[in-house]
């Protein structure tokens, strides 16, 4: 699959993965920073942005299309970088593809089940997704008559905000989602999951690569003990947390993360 993507800056290069609902575009602001010192791609994920659709979306296929988008640009080893779900990707090609990554970096995931945490959560994704899905975009004249009818179902603010950057309208005018919401609906559980041998099994660990998992310190997506099955995986991993932040440690604290990373590829 040929991704969309977004270039900035020269040097070494680094690919930067997104996570669910994010695109290139939510990495602009953090991209800038790097791009003082990297070469950095800004690529849309299957099924997200401006990458094409497909019908099915799983972390295998995510990786694959990885290896055909460095190869296509002649990219040997790179800094990889994935949030969220874009870090479960990351996770899965560097297990299959070491020889590709120079340094690998986990923003905010660990590579086990999410399928509890997200159902237990107030506002978890498939109520996000289905919300999504429900609203009548014809009948929106305006980006904030779809915040309206948004807030019926997603009451945070910030959360609506997030959600309306996968908007677009075409040529009729007419607002679309960009994101593939009846396969990402379908597939959420294997996203949710996304652990199998096919991409993480802890009897071939990744070794010989510098790897750092970074978290936010007011989320819940790596505990403590996530470190015994990460060392598994990764037995030369670090862990790193930047306080006063949660999930998206890009948006709120993009300079922290910034600092982290390119202190962590220096050395």
């Amino acid at each position: 699959m040929r991704l969309y993507y977004k270039k900035l800056g020269s040097g070494k290069p680094m690919v930067i993965l997104h996570g669910l609902y994010g695109s290139s575009d939510n990495w602009i602001s953090i991209a800038k920073l790097f791009s003082e010192h990297f070469e950095v791609y800004l690529v849309d994920l299957r099924n997200h942005g401006k990458s094409p659709h497909d019908d099915k979306h799983n972390y295998e296929l995510m990786r694959d299309d990885l290896i055909e988008f460095l190869d296509e640009r002649g990219l040997g080893k790179v800094v990889l970088v994935g949030h969220s779900m874009g870090g479960k990707v990351a996770m899965c090609f560097a297990q299959h593809n070491p020889g590709r990554v120079e340094h690998l970096i986990v923003v905010d995931i660990a590579p086990k089940s999410y399928k509890e945490l997200y159902r237990r959560e107030s506002l978890n994704h498939s109520d996000i997704l289905t919300a999504m899905k429900s609203i009548d975009l014809k009948e929106a004249a305006s980006r904030r008559d779809i915040d309206r009818m948004l807030s019926e179902k997603v009451k945070p603010i910030r959360v609506r905000r997030f959600l309306m950057k996968n908007l677009e309208r075409n040529d009729d005018g007419v607002y679309r989602w960009t994101l593939n919401l009846d396969v990402l609906i379908r597939e959420l559980d294997n996203i949710m999951d996304g652990v199998n041998r096919n991409c993480f099994d802890p009897a071939f660990p990744v070794t010989g690569i510098p790897v750092l998992f970074v978290r936010g310190g007011n989320s819940p997506y790596i505990q403590d003990e996530d470190m015994d099955f990460i060392d598994k995986i990764f037995p030369s991993a670090g862990l790193i947390t930047i306080p006063d932040t949660g999930h998206w440690l890009h948006a709120e604290q993009p300079e922290a993360l910034a600092k982290a990373v390119k202190e962590f590829v220096s050395g």
